[in-house]
């Protein structure tokens, strides 16, 4: 017995039986027969432990979902790999926010119970976005769900950072880090987003030690004078050879420091002389090891200033930058303030502004590590979707400094090296502790973390067993494609692409796809602060899951933002409602003992040939489409030929012949129905795979489930060119009449007798019940060459001229009277469009753009009396 659909279609009775239907099932995880295949895998990025879904997520795991199940039904040996990253300074900050309202702070309860907090707070939220996600109806292989500090991801670790230290490339060494004072740690430069603030430029006056003058430099930043080991000037500028290599007086702090000369300075950049602050700036560093500087620190970890300088201790750095500046002035060292905007660096976490200082960390040298990503891209071996975003990421390769991988942190993995107190030695080792190799002692384990992107950027490999030889791996590395936005090309996708050459020896994967930000309907960013953003579990929970994915899969297109609204979800679930309705038409108008076996070429009609076709384009199209990523414009061609020729033209096409109950035309319109039906519910399942498989298990059908059924493929039998030409010529002599009746305000009640003058004789006299049923034709007749049609109303197409007479159309005496009164008024607008034009006043003193407007309104109703003078004759 065939079943039937409810009258609605109600997501929340579906989706959660669905969704578990297909995990009992085991249909997430890789086919043991598909061993062998070739595959294609995706490994999820990791949300946060932290994170709670967003809208974000949604579209990254939608774009995600819709590759594997296309890829799952066209027989690929498929994996989607899930998991969570450990996110060590937002879950570290988390769990510090908790402890402080309980007023605890991580000292009072020391490493090991900070960590038993940590974990705990993992066990009890680090699954939530995994269970937010499965509502979207991610179909990915929980079987297999890492997490980048289980024990096989933290041996990943380890096995990296000792093969890159044994190799050189790992070093520990002072040097300018970013250091965040609000996160207390240490971060890289791919972590630090610049905004450009509203700043000053202070010039100050350092005195020479001998009297004999002073030197002004300027600085952004005052209160790192307090640090100045000296200052520069380029050794080729003639106004300063004669003091390189005297002294001068830091103000305020007493300090002597030396003038010397430095290729780092530019002449022609305000006085030509720089303040060093080897501690705080960068560039400054660099010239302090060429002059053998010493490097002063001058602010604590949370950037207040150290106890070394009494009159600014304890202050914050904003605060004493004003006490400083005012200092100086009294002092008589402050020769002016400039207004200056530049860019800041901030923390991209918490948003505070970066203090950049000279600190012991941990690095990774970059050089090395970089040239073979570079050229995996270059060569084609890893292509971005779309092409555009490898300039990003050359820019950042080609440019990378060495990596700061050393964090302050207790939560993450801990950094696999150990220091003897006593005699001084460093072990690094894969092993949980060390003894010292000089004195036998036991070593002491560095406190700091690595940064959470270290593991992150294993994630291709290690999660399929790396560095064991694991069958996983063997089957599914390298993986096929990436899914992420361009916002983390630096942070992420250069880092597996480097870490998947130098470990495993190939590139983690061969394309990256590049998705843009979804942002609300002004376009603006979603954000806490401007209070914009939407909560994807609400949006699943008023109109289905199916209707927020479709919505965000058609508004995509690779590398480009796209605009949320309700009103585009309202239009996705009106979509499955029409596709629930479709449904519930074709199993309503089938017989119980139908048999959907395969389709008889030689019973189809035209118009079924003609949806065949159109059905057969649309699947070499939308397989085009999905192979170049261009996942919105498949959606698209989907929605137009589902709601337009399938609903809305072929099932009103075939009514007639589904009344025909028993006939054979009524067989074959209903086995081209399930057909075709039964085909774009494959093409639509990676898009909504909810609605598609319910519909599909109500239909006559082979097979489990929708989502291991096959792909639809492209057959060129079924291919009917001069039949789909016929029924185009039908559908738009059908359009024409429609429209030329609504421009006559005709009423689709009314019907009218309709004449055709054409070449196409033999086709237009078969579609007369098209016409009678779809163009309100009481009859149809196929005209004569002779005839002339005067009278009557016209509607033309490339195959045809229709003919409509008029008293079938319009009551004439009513006709002529609106006609004679809208023609009244027309002509009363141009009386007064010519008088406002003859007066010379208007036209001298208005601005051009009224009097150009108002000569066009004079044109238009012109043209409009002339053509309601020209209606009005044809009603005499």
């Amino acid at each position: 017995m065939l079943k039937q659909l409810e009258k609605k279609y109600d997501p929340k009775a579906v989706e959660d039986r669905l969704y578990a239907f297909w995990s009992e099932k085991g249909y997430f995880a890789p086919k043991d027969e598909n061993k062998g295949k070739e595959s294609y895998t995706i490994v999820i990025p990791p949300p946060n432990i932290t994170g709670q879904l967003h809208m974000g997520h949604a579209l990254d795991n939608t774009l995600q979902d819709i590759l594997i199940r296309y890829k799952r039904m066209c027989g690929f040996d498929t994996l989607w790999l899930p998991g969570t990253d450990h996110a060590s300074i937002a879950t570290e900050a988390k769990i510090v926010e908790a402890m402080r309202k309980e007023g605890v702070t991580k000292d009072d309860i020391g490493r090991d119970g900070f960590l038993e907090r940590a974990w705990a707070w993992n066990d009890k939220y680090g699954n939530r976005i995994i269970e937010q996600l499965k509502k979207m109806g991610t179909s990915c292989d929980w079987s297999r769900q890492r997490f980048t500090m289980d024990e096989g991801c933290s041996k990943a670790v380890k096995e990296v950072f000792v093969h890159l230290y044994n190799k050189g490339l790992i070093y520990r060494g002072k040097r300018i880090i970013n250091w965040c004072p609000h996160c207390l740690t240490s971060i890289s430069d791919a972590e630090v987003e610049y905004e450009e603030q509203a700043g000053h430029f202070w010039h100050l006056r350092y005195p020479l030690k001998d009297g004999s003058g002073y030197v002004e430099v300027a600085t952004t930043r005052p209160e790192t004078m307090l640090g100045d080991t000296a200052v520069a000037v380029n050794p080729n500028d003639e106004r300063y050879k004669d003091i390189v290599g005297k002294t001068l007086i830091l103000p305020l702090v007493g300090r002597e420091i030396p003038v010397v000369a430095d290729e780092y300075v530019e002449m022609d950049f305000g006085t030509g002389v720089v303040k060093i602050t080897p501690a705080h700036d960068p560039n400054d560093f660099e010239v302090g090891k060429r002059h053998d500087l010493e490097v002063i620190n001058v602010m604590t970890d949370d950037a207040k200033i150290t106890e070394d300088y009494p009159a600014y201790a304890g202050m914050d750095r904003f605060e004493a930058r004003k006490a400083i500046v005012k200092d100086l002035e009294e002092g008589g060292f402050l020769v002016r303030i400039e207004n200056h905007a530049h860019n800041v660096g901030t923390c991209y976490r918490c948003g505070t502004t970066i203090e950049p200082r000279a600190s012991l960390q941990w690095f990774v040298s970059m050089e090395e590590l970089a040239a073979p990503a570079i050229k995996a891209v270059r060569e084609g071996d890893i292509k971005f979707v779309p092409e555009r975003f490898e300039k990003n990421y050359f820019h950042w390769m080609e440019n990378i400094r060495d990596w700061c991988i050393s964090r302050q942190l207790w939560w993450g993995h801990r950094i696999p090296a150990f220091y003897c107190d006593d005699c001084g030695e460093l072990v690094v080792t894969k092993e949980d502790g060390a003894a010292c190799p000089k004195c036998g002692k036991a070593m002491r384990q560095d406190p700091d973390t690595l940064d959470t992107w270290f593991s992150s950027a294993l994630w291709p490999f290690s999660t399929l067993g790396w560095p064991e030889d694991t069958e996983d791996l063997r089957r599914f590395y390298p993986t096929s494609t990436l899914v992420t936005g361009y916002d983390i090309i630096t942070f992420w996708v250069s880092r597996m692409i480097f870490s998947g050459l130098e470990y495993t020896g190939k590139a983690p994967f061969n394309t990256v796809l590049i998705h843009g930000l979804v942002r609300d309907e002004l376009g603006r960013k979603m954000s806490k602060s401007l209070g914009n953003g939407i909560d994807p579990l609400e949006i699943i929970d008023k109109y289905g899951a199916d209707a927020l994915r479709f919505t965000l899969a058609s508004g995509n297109s690779p590398g480009n933002d796209m605009r949320f609204t309700d009103k585009k979800v309202e239009a996705s679930r009106n979509f499955a409602n029409k596709l629930w309705n479709a449904a519930r038409f074709v199993l309503m108008n089938l017989s119980e003992e139908f048999d959907a076996d395969s389709i008889d070429v030689s019973a189809l009609a035209t118009e079924d040939k003609w949806i065949i076709s159109k059905y057969n384009a649309l699947v070499k199209d939308v397989c085009d489409n999905l192979e170049k990523f261009e996942l919105g414009v498949a959606a698209s061609k989907l929605y137009d030929f589902a709601w337009d020729y399938f609903c809305d033209w072929y099932i009103e096409l075939v009514k007639p012949r589904l009344n025909d109950k028993g006939s054979d035309t009524c067989r074959t319109a209903q086995h081209t129905l399930v057909y075709v039906l039964s085909g774009v519910m494959k093409l639509l399942h990676p898009f909504m795979p909810f609605i598609t498989e319910e519909i599909w298990q109500t239909l006559p059908h082979n097979g489990e489930s929708i989502m291991v059924s096959d792909f639809p493929s492209y057959k060129i039998e079924l291919t009917f060119a001069e039949d789909e030409e016929a029924m185009n010529a039908v559908i738009e002599a059908i359009k024409a009449l429609r429209n030329r009746r609504a421009e006559l305000g005709v009423v689709p009640s009314r019907k009218a007798h309709v004449y055709i003058k054409t070449d196409k004789k033999e086709l237009f006299a078969a579609a007369g019940m098209f016409f009678e049923k779809l163009a309100s034709a009481s009859a149809v007749e196929i005209a004569g060459d002779d005839f002339d049609g005067a009278d009557m109303v016209q509607a033309v197409t490339f195959d045809a001229v229709l003919y409509l007479p008029m008293d079938e159309l319009v009551d004439r005496d009513a006709e002529r009277e609106r006609l004679s009164k809208e023609l009244a008024a027309t002509e009363s607008e141009i009386a007064r469009a010519e008088g406002k034009l003859a007066n010379s006043s208007f036209v001298d003193r208005a601005p051009a753009k009224l009097v150009e407007a108002e000569k066009e309104k004079l044109a238009k109703f012109t043209e409009k009396a002339a053509q309601l003078r020209q209606a009005l004759a044809k009603l005499i």
